[in-house]
């Protein structure tokens, strides 16, 4: 049997047993928050203090106790028949489940949240994968995949794809990679991406570029993990110069979330270093800028005050106080203000060769 649903099973008896004796079962997850994790700079990443959260069987429960387990017994299902389930699907599979049916996605998604937590296990172990795709790859690497046909090894070039780019699947575990590329280059914008691709500047700079599009999926997280690990590359990071690129897209693939802290560690990135777009660059390069919005200033103050990861980090903390003083915040596009491929030829180089601009 699968670890996983061992795990899921134990419980079940455990709930069962609890019944038989007429005592009320409970089921214990760890709260999801960033009151609760510690950031440990050894480890790398945002990991659990210890606080719980436990819900025991009775009246007021007994709706959501009885979805937990049903998410459980669909888990169970899934990885036993070797299937998948996006979560969009698992809501709608409740329907079948009569008053423990789920009203609204969201409750769908607590509740499997809840059991990925319980069993300190990732929601793709358990056979749920998201909606969202994983991220694209352009540059000089060889993904080795299976054939669900045949089940033999598919060699996967990303070099080959002319103006396209190869798609990271919802499930990076087993694949296998081949470069001589000397790092990675994680890039927010899919925009960026697209012109760094079309002028090849993965062959100019011998990199892997990498579009998170956005705050990165777990796939594209776990990608550049595994990626990283296996070939002792490098990970630099490129971003619009604003709160949001430097504490939820970097921060989140450097070391995690608060919400995902019982798994933050098979996600995390911790050799990741963010070339820019810093405050710094904005004057350096005196790049057109906008005013920081009321959400950019209550997203650095919470990063000041609350965040474990800026308040270990010193050189976070002096680069979110500048910020704040220029009360502006810049996008990577703003270069091209000096030529459309200045990026390229000017702004990439420069940084690249200068370490101690960077920010941890």
């Amino acid at each position: 049997m699968n670890q996983v649903t061992n795990k899921i099973v134990e419980k079940a008896k455990d709930i069962y047993e609890n019944i038989k004796k007429k005592n009320k079962p409970e089921l214990k997850s760890p709260i999801r928050a960033l009151s609760n994790v510690r950031y440990d700079n050894d480890e790398g990443f945002f990991e659990l203090n210890g606080s719980m959260k436990s819900r025991t069987l009775s009246a007021s429960t007994v709706k959501t106790f009885a979805q937990t387990l049903k998410m459980m017994s669909l888990s169970k299902d899934l990885i036993e028949t070797d299937d998948i389930a996006t979560k969009r699907e698992a809501y709608y599979v409740s329907k079948n489940w009569g008053d423990a049916r789920f009203k609204e996605q969201t409750e769908s998604d607590t509740v499997m949240d809840d059991v990925e937590a319980m069993f300190t296990v990732n929601r793709e172990q358990l056979g749920f994968i998201p909606e969202e795709k994983g991220g694209e790859i352009a540059g000089r690497l060889i993904v080795v995949d299976k054939s669900p046909d045949t089940g033999k090894e598919i060699r996967i070039d990303c070099t080959k794809f002319g103006s396209g780019a190869y798609s990271i699947p919802s499930s990076v575990e087993e694949l296998k990679f081949e470069t001589n590329a000397k790092f990675i280059l994680a890039i927010e914008t899919a925009g960026m991406f697209q012109r760094l691709v079309k002028h090849n500047y993965w062959k100019k700079a011998n990199c892997i570029l990498i579009s998170m599009g956005g705050v990165p999926t777990r796939a594209c997280r776990r990608f550049i993990r595994r990626l990283s690990d296996n070939l002792k590359l490098p990970v630099l990071v490129f971003t619009d110069g604003d709160p949001y690129g430097f504490l939820n897209i970097y921060r989140t693939l450097k070391v995690g979330s608060g919400n995902a802290a019982h798994i933050n560690k098979y996600f995390c990135v911790p050799q990741a270093k963010f070339i820019g777009i810093t405050p710094q660059d904005i004057i350096d390069y005196k790049l057109p800028s906008h005013p920081l919005k009321d959400v950019d200033i209550k997203r650095i103050k919470d990063g000041i005050k609350n965040d474990p990861f800026v308040q270990h980090h010193k050189k976070w903390k002096r680069a979110l106080r500048q910020l704040m003083e220029m009360k502006v915040r810049a996008e990577q596009q703003a270069l091209a203000k000096h030529g459309l491929n200045f990026v390229i030829s000017n702004y990439l180089p420069e940084k690249i060769k200068k370490p101690e601009t960077w920010l941890d």
